[in-house]
């Protein structure tokens, strides 16, 4: 990948896109271009920290998995936004604490940390879209726990679905116990009564639909 390339991700990325030209420089020559293909990991846990991660193409969940295997669903990277878990481990030089996958095939910039470190200190345009990222990702993370903590089940399992599709949702139950921070018996359970209930039916790894005005109000209800 030659500097001309790498540039023109640079000015597809707001925020990156108004560096001067030496920090644009920089980045352009520091910075390689990695590919992830779809299911893959973009980083695990406990492992090292070593680049700062801007996405260019494609999205990448970030998630973690308690011992007991729940999983829930932190965050996701999409395209021309950074990976702020990234940003976090290379300030505290700590291991990830959790996993990036990629749910498409994914082309990410991957920054080299003493690069990152460098700019973060000379130059105010790269330590702005920095923080940015990172306080607009811990106001989403606090939403989200907010919402895991005090939102009834089945109003946040409504959303979910009503925000996946307008007929039909092609995911497993396990898959969406992750995005809730539920386990999946408890999904499956409300997706019964939701069968039942006749909004949905389900299929294997498919979720129909039925009735979307009704699934609407329910997320709307008051907890």
């Amino acid at each position: 990948m030659n500097s001309l390339a790498r540039i023109d991700w640079i000015a597809k990325v707001p925020g990156l896109d108004r560096l001067d030209a030496e920090a644009r420089a920089l980045v352009a020559a520091r910075t390689p271009l990695v590919q992830v293909p779809k299911g893959g990991h973009a980083f695990a846990a406990g492992t090292e920290c070593n680049s700062y991660l801007v996405v260019v193409k494609g999205c990448v969940r970030v998630q973690l998995i308690a011992e007991n295997g729940r999983e829930i669903v932190l965050y996701r990277v999409r395209s021309g936004e950074s990976c702020v878990l990234t940003t976090s481990c290379l300030m505290t030089r700590a291991p990830y604490g959790a996993e990036a996958i990629a749910e498409d095939d994914v082309t990410a910039a991957a920054l080299p940390g003493e690069t990152f470190r460098t700019l973060l200190a000379s130059s105010a345009t790269f330590r702005d879209f920095v923080l940015a990222a990172y306080a607009d990702r811990v106001a989403d993370l606090i939403l989200t726990m907010e919402d895991a903590v005090f939102h009834r089940i089945d109003r946040r399992l409504a959303r979910i679905l009503l925000a996946r599709s307008m007929a039909a949702v092609t995911a497993t139950h396990q898959e969406l116990a992750a995005e809730l921070g539920s386990a999946r018996e408890v999904v499956s359970r409300q997706l019964k009564s939701f069968e039942k209930q006749g909004l949905v039916a389900l299929a294997r790894g498919r979720i129909d639909i039925v009735d979307r005005a009704r699934l609407v109000r329910l997320a709307d209800e008051a907890d």
